[in-house]
This record gives structure tokens, C-alpha cells and sequence, in this order.
């Protein structure tokens, strides 16, 4: 009995690797890996929700409030909660895979390997200190962990793995610095804060960004991508915090249009930014990340993607309301279900992607970013 068992297990094992492997090669088998043409060979990842792969789960106070610590998270790939926000692989996942890298292991996870970068970002983190943003009156969620703390952890980590030739280690790596600062806009919005209030956020979310690409230039960077923000009036949250009778508060695609200009907004300043540093650091790739622009083709296109049209606003992992999403019950919570074709669904849990959706806009932004990362395509 005890000899069945084992064997039911090995096979079991087996099985899931086979599995696992066999998933990553249907996610990339409609492409060809065009990003292995810039021969990088380590990634760096700060950020948020949107590309943390698990260390908001590492943290105490963060990974016990943490929704994306629970199951379903992570069911259509790795068949657990992994601590990324989605229902399988992030947008950094699909970038590690097109370079011919291994995914990147959370800074967090101190038994892991870190041959080929690692990664900083935490579900929940603002571009502003926690300092900062409490001087503005605004309460964070459920950590600390902005991006001061992480450039800070990148330094403790570079101080152990590339000195003393930091630079010379770090020539051939690809940094990311964001998606960051989307949390800072959520976390005013939700708490009251005026348009204007906002605006002057803004303008000190952009230079708290900036100063964190000096800081990873300062390491060693030479090609780094820096994000802008997603639209912020499309998701299924959003649309059922800020709902409205007024039809003219949408726009065409059904998006609030004063939280949609809100984000263009915060992109202009920060493109405006970037361009401003290309002066100075002529030496340096800098890149911007145009994930609003990413955001909306996919809505203009989903329905010729496959993905089902009556759905693209509407969490796959929720419950109520006319958005499938209901903040007192978020997915993760008991009795929450989940959609029966997460394939087919644009918005996982009402914050955040399903892994169809990134894999989409991972697929707009490489086609959008190869051509300026100076690689040999």
C-alpha cells in the first residue's frame, strides 16, 4: 500500500512539472521570443500588484490581508497562489519568458536563485513614502514597501552579488522601474481627494519615479523601461466605486472619462520627464512603457482576440453588481466563484489582469518597445 502510494506521488510530481512546462509553451508558441535579440541576461522588477510575483506574500502584515495569497490566485498556471494578483502569469513573467529567462523569483524569497535578476515589486506599493502620503492624508492599504524601500533592498542586493564591478555585472540586465504610482491615484481617489488635490499628486508621484531611475542608473542600469499607468476609469472597481447616471461621465468604450484623463495626465508628465533625462544621460536607454495605450487597443480589439465581448468589464473572479465585483467580497473571499473561461475574460478580480489579458499586452508593448531598446533585431 505504502509502494502505491509513492508511486500515485511520483506520478503526481511528474505530472505537474510535465504540466507546468507544457503551459508555457502553449502561452508562447504564437511567437517568436523577439526580446532574446537584446541578449539580456538578468531583469529587474519594481513596482506593484501588477508585476509583484510574490513579495507582498513574504511580508507579514501585507501577505496576511493579501487577497492574492488565496486560492483561485494562480489557478490556470501554476494551480496555486504564488502571490501574483491573477489568475496565472504577469506581464514581467511573459517578458522573462521572451527574453529565454526563468521567471523572476520575489527579493523576498531569500532561498532563491538570483542568477538572472530578481524581483522588488510589492502588491500594494505607492511611488510615494508612507511618510509622504500620510503628510497628504492618505492611508495606505497593507504595506509600506514604495519604491524608496525597494530601490533600497535593490541596493542591499547588488551590494552581495556585483561589487565591486556593479556596472560591468549589470550591462547586459533590463530594469523596470513601474509599473509604480497607479496605487498613489487609487488610494487619493478612494479617500476623497479633489481632481485638483490629485493633479498636484501627480507632479510628486513623476519626480519621486524619476529619482528612482537615477538611483538605478546610479547601480549600473543602462537599459531601463519605465511605465506608465493603466487607464483608471475602465476596471470593474472603479466602474462600481465612481458609478454614475450621468452617460456623459463615459466614454465610447464605457470608461470614466475624468479618471481616464486623470492617467493621461500622469503619462504625459512622465513621458515629459523621461525625454527631459535623455539629455542628460545620453549613454542610457530610457523606454517608456505606454500601458495605457496597451490597455486600450486591447479593449478595441478584444472581441477579434477571442475574448468574450459582454465580459470585458466585468470581473472573472467576483460577485454582484453590474461589474461582477463587490469590495465586502472580493475574490478569495468563501462563496466568491469564478468565471467557467478565465481565457476569454479581460479582468480577473476587478483590480487586476487575467493572464490572457497580459499575455496580450505584453505581446502590444514588446511590439512597441523592441525597436527603442537598442537591440540587434
Amino acid at each position: 500500500m505504502a509502494f502505491s502510494t509513492r508511486v500515485l506521488l511520483i506520478f503526481l510530481v511528474i505530472f505537474t512539472v510535465f504540466k507546468l512546462k507544457i503551459d508555457a509553451q502553449k502561452l508562447q508558441i504564437h511567437r517568436k521570443r523577439r526580446l532574446m535579440n537584446c541578449r539580456f541576461d538578468k531583469i529587474y522588477q519594481l513596482g506593484d500588484s501588477v508585476s509583484d510575483t510574490g513579495n507582498c506574500i513574504r511580508e507579514s502584515y501585507c501577505g496576511s490581508h493579501s487577497s492574492c495569497a488565496k486560492s483561485p490566485y494562480g489557478i490556470n498556471f501554476f494551480h496555486k497562489p504564488t502571490g501574483r494578483c491573477s489568475n496565472g502569469l504577469l506581464m514581467i513573467d511573459f517578458i522573462a519568458l521572451e527574453s529565454g529567462l526563468p521567471l523572476l523569483n520575489p527579493y523576498k524569497d531569500q532561498s532563491a536563485n538570483f542568477r538572472h535578476g530578481a524581483n522588488f515589486a510589492v502588491a500594494g506599493a505607492t511611488a510615494l513614502s508612507a511618510q509622504v502620503m500620510a503628510e497628504k492624508k492618505i492611508v495606505l492599504s497593507f504595506t509600506n514597501s514604495s519604491l524608496d524601500v525597494q530601490l533600497d533592498w535593490m541596493s542591499s542586493h547588488f551590494k552581495t552579488t556585483c561589487l565591486p564591478d556593479c556596472p560591468g555585472e549589470l550591462k547586459k540586465s533590463l530594469f523596470l522601474v513601474g509599473h509604480i504610482g497607479g496605487n498613489d491615484i487609487i488610494y487619493g481617489l478612494s479617500q476623497g481627494k479633489t481632481m485638483e488635490e490629485l493633479r498636484r499628486l501627480v507632479v510628486d508621484v513623476v519626480q519621486t519615479i524619476i529619482h528612482g531611475v537615477k538611483r538605478v542608473i546610479g547601480f549600473g542600469a543602462t537599459r531601463i523601461v519605465v511605465p506608465g499607468t493603466f487607464p483608471k476609469g475602465c476596471g470593474p472597481a472603479s466602474l462600481t466605486q465612481f458609478m454614475t447616471n450621468d452617460s456623459s461621465s463615459y466614454d465610447e468604450y464605457h470608461c470614466l472619462k475624468d479618471l481616464n484623463n486623470l492617467a493621461i495626465f500622469c503619462n504625459d508628465h512622465l513621458q515629459q520627464a523621461i525625454d527631459e533625462m535623455k539629455k542628460e544621460y545620453t549613454n542610457i536607454t530610457l523606454v517608456y512603457g505606454d500601458y495605457y495605450n496597451a490597455y486600450m487597443w486591447f479593449l478595441q480589439n478584444a472581441v477579434t482576440l477571442g475574448f468574450d465581448k459582454n465580459s470585458l468589464q466585468k470581473a472573472c473572479c467576483g460577485i454582484g453588481g453590474d461589474y461582477n465585483y463587490d469590495k465586502s467580497r472580493k475574490c478569495g473571499a468563501q462563496g466568491v466563484p469564478v468565471c467557467d473561461d478565465p481565457s476569454t475574460h479581460f479582468n480577473w478580480d476587478g483590480l487586476h489582469l487575467t493572464q490572457a489579458a497580459y499575455s496580450w499586452l505584453t505581446r502590444w508593448l514588446i511590439d512597441d518597445m523592441l525597436p527603442k531598446l537598442n537591440c540587434h533585431v
